[in-house]
């Protein structure tokens, strides 16, 4: 392909200011370009940076026998709607188009391209032939009656396209935009790449010049989420202009200014619209700026200073409504990305612009709106979630929130932080916000929201500097145990125990559904008589019926939940229950104490093992001692099984019965270590503790004790140990079936308790009396 030499446009680099900036820009624009790697839909690429994030919607396109994997989901829903797509990325090519020099001296140039590269490579993949697009993936109301993460979405998602027969003109050439300005931010780097994206750019540019239909009444669904109201006319516009930049080409900028003349104008005039704004839909205010800058011509000037006067200094007495602490209020819908947008092009504009009024005034107000959204507002709050002093915490956004529930109130907290992620905003020009998760409105967030804000971030580092923060994002830590099992004592008979197992899967880090879990209970068949496993009610998996040798004396039930998934999906969807009964028949006796999974308290249960295709990821298992003699023999199950559903039982009480633990054995000095860790949260505390014998001497019942550094941490809850406390002093007593650590072995027990608000870690344990090495 010939491409001409003047491609390469050589961005404006604005002169250092002399005084400080008012934030650190090159921080804000790392965080927001974060923003996009947290919204990447199918196989994650392995520079991902966003910890929590997982593989999703890896079967897109496979209804129309096509891999439509990858691109962004659109918000905090998970459609991957094709035109806000295309705009988002056109958004952010021309930033780099226009301020390179910012993602350079930031650092951030890379992933810029890894992101753009992401992109496109979906837009190649929606690109299967010069007249076909795929325009959406998903659908809108299914979407979004569901709340989860990602990974785990459980509905079907159909793929929309357009083509010659039913055509849509506004996506083809936004789409084309998307791809001609990204070709111009690879061709310093990768020429290959950027003349595969302008020969896709051509054709859809083609395309939707030819098939001249609004995309919307071929792609139905997207009518109520992205209906272009203001039609193709602008995207004819602003795609030839793309091209033009792209190739180099004449015939792309005169097809720009012979199709500019039929762009809105206000109603009942001849003057060109300026009432509205740069966004997904209209791109008509772009085509001023881009058209004055390219031609200097004065109509092109006349209608760029038009509208950006009417951001900034009204017309005609006619102003955008704008907050007493300085926002600019264009609509209640996601008021910041208008903002934003505009403040982005007003950058632009100034800097060429040889008006020195016009230029002082369009360059102050775009540093007003970023700033506003930086912090500097009444409110003195970032509106960039991970960003600057009291940032929004509670986005409407199902993958950050991290529900197991299908709910947007469970749980209360966001799991997550969703870095540089530009919210709504004041819905008025009063300055007034609420961090209310339900409020999509204010607190939505999105990929063109994020776009434009990106881009002038850019160009303010470019003039005002910023240091981007070293080691950044760091990885995130699970805030509960993502994956459990719980178990209750249903039956507490002479003969029999019966359980009630509970798998949870509340995994958000990323989430992820179980489909080859298996889980076992283990017990010592100690009493007389034949062992009987009965089966009883279950949500899916198979009950078991019959009972392994573990080890020794150790045997176990195994529930096998392969072939069902148990995902952070939903109220049913997230759990799995199995109830079963261990016992004997009549005339013999049973002793569930000394069962390594047997808890009398309803709970987490870690005597119980979680395996994951053949991984265990809950649980321990138990120690092993000499086989018997002779193997307990079973017998099939009574062919009267218990009642499906058990009656109502009182729960055992939360904290279990102190036992009397066997003699002790004491270890050799430094024979022991112990390792501390807590989960915190306002009030509270979760402690797990670790204990491993490194002597060379198997122990027999232990005994832990340590000093809390304060008075206000107070043990309240306690299991797989008896943890009892005196004023600051804590003695941790082994159960019945963790007593016996033999070299090497370790034993993990856990408690809930109070804090005072610092929760400092004790630092000196003792094991038998003798202390022990901390790690």
């Amino acid at each position: 392909m010939a491409v001409a030499a003047a491609l390469v446009v050589t961005a404006t680099n604005p002169a250092p200011a002399t005084a400080a900036p008012a934030y650190n820009y090159a921080e804000a624009l790392q965080k927001s370009l974060l923003f996009y790697e947290a919204q990447q839909s199918g196989p994650l690429p392995d520079w991902n940076r966003v910890s929590w994030r997982g593989d999703s919607a890896l079967t897109d396109g496979a209804d129309v026998g096509l891999d439509l994997t990858g691109g962004w989901y659109d918000a905090g829903d998970h459609v991957k709607f094709g035109f806000p797509m295309a705009f988002s990325a056109t958004m952010l090519a021309w930033g780099a188009v226009e301020y390179r020099a910012g993602y350079v001296a930031s650092g951030q140039l890379p992933h810029l391209l890894n992101n753009l590269r992401f992109v496109n490579d979906y837009f190649i993949k929606a690109h299967p032939a010069p007249n076909v697009l795929y325009g959406q993936v998903g659908k809108g109301d299914d979407d979004h009656k569901w709340w989860g993460p990602a990974e785990v979405m459980p509905m079907a998602r159909p793929a929309y396209r357009i083509d010659a027969s039913c055509g849509g003109a506004e996506l083809a050439a936004e789409t084309a935009a998307a791809m001609a300005a990204s070709s111009m931010v690879f061709r310093p780097t990768d020429a290959a790449y950027a003349n595969t994206l302008v020969s896709h750019a051509r054709q859809l540019y083609t395309f939707a010049d030819t098939v001249r239909k609004s995309y919307h009444e071929c792609i139905t669904d997207a009518t109520s989420f992205y209906r272009s109201w203001s039609g193709y006319q602008d995207e004819l516009v602003w795609g030839a202009i793309w091209l033009h930049r792209a190739t180099g080409e004449a015939a792309y900028l005169t097809k720009a200014e012979t199709e500019y003349d039929r762009l809105g104008t206000e109603p009942q005039t001849s003057t060109r619209s300026y009432k509205w704004t740069l966004a997904w839909d209209n791109k008509q205010f772009g085509a001023y700026v881009l058209l004055a800058n390219l031609t200097g011509r004065q109509k092109y000037v006349d209608d760029a200073n038009r509208w950006l006067d009417y951001w900034t200094v009204g017309v005609n007495g006619e102003k955008v409504r704008t907050s007493p602490g300085g926002m600019a209020v264009l609509d209640t819908w996601g008021a910041l990305r208008y903002a934003a947008n505009t403040a982005f092009a007003a950058l632009v504009y100034s800097d060429k612009t040889t008006d020195a009024t016009r230029k002082t005034r369009y360059h102050d107000f775009a540093v007003r709106q970023i700033n506003y959204a930086l912090g500097a507002n009444p409110r003195n709050s970032s509106y960039v979630i991970g960003f600057g002093t009291n940032p929004p915490k509670n986005p409407h956004h199902r993958t950050a929130h991290g529900s197991w529930w299908d709910s947007q109130t469970v749980p209360v907290e966001t799991r997550h932080v969703l870095y540089g992620a530009l919210v709504g905003g004041p819905s008025a020009p009063d300055d007034v916000y609420r961090d209310d998760r339900g409020d999509y409105v204010m607190n939505e967030v999105a990929t063109d929201y994020n776009a434009g804000f990106t881009s002038a971030l850019a160009r303010l580092t470019s003039q005002y500097g910023g240091t981007p923060l070293a080691n950044f994002p760091q990885p995130e830590s699970p805030d509960i145990d993502e994956i459990t099992v719980e178990t209750t004592v249903m039956q507490a008979e002479p003969r029999a125990t019966g359980i009630k197992a509970i798998v949870y899967n509340k995994s958000a880090y990323p989430a992820r559904a179980l489909t080859t879990a298996k889980f076992r209970y283990y017990f010592r068949p100690d009493g007389t008589g034949p062992v009987t496993v009965t089966p009883g009610y279950t949500q899916g998996c198979p009950s078991p019926t019959t009972a392994r040798q573990f080890s020794g004396d150790i045997w176990y039930v195994e529930i096998d939940c392969t072939g069902y998934t148990i995902a952070p999906a939903g109220q049913s969807a997230h759990r799995m229950e199995v109830q079963f009964k261990i016992g004997v028949p009549e005339g013999g006796t049973w002793n569930p104490a000394n069962d390594p999974s047997y808890q009398p308290a309803a709970g987490p249960n870690r005597g119980v093992t979680l395996y994951a295709a053949g991984t265990r990821i809950w649980g321990d298992e138990p120690g092993t001692t000499p086989p018997p003699t002779t193997p307990p023999p079973t017998t099939p199950p009574p062919t009267t099984p218990p009642p499906t559903t058990p009656p109502p039982t009182t729960p055992p009480p939360t904290t279990p019965p102190p036992t009397t633990p066997p003699p002790t054995t004491p270890p050799p000095a430094g024979s022991c270590d112990v390792s501390y860790g807590t989960n915190d949260w306002n009030s509270g505390f979760t402690g797990t503790v670790t204990v491993r014998n490194t002597g060379g001497t198997t122990l027999s019942g232990w005994t832990l004790r340590w000093t809390f550094p304060t008075a206000a941490q107070q043990v309240t809850q306690s299991w797989s140990a008896t943890v009892t406390q005196t004023g600051t002093q804590v003695t941790a007593t082994n159960v019945a079936w963790n007593g016996a650590l033999a070299p090497g072995g370790s034993t993990t027990f856990g408690f809930n308790a109070a804090h005072g608000g610092s929760n400092p870690k004790p630092t000196t344990y003792t094991l038998n009396g003798t202390a022990c090495t901390v790690s």
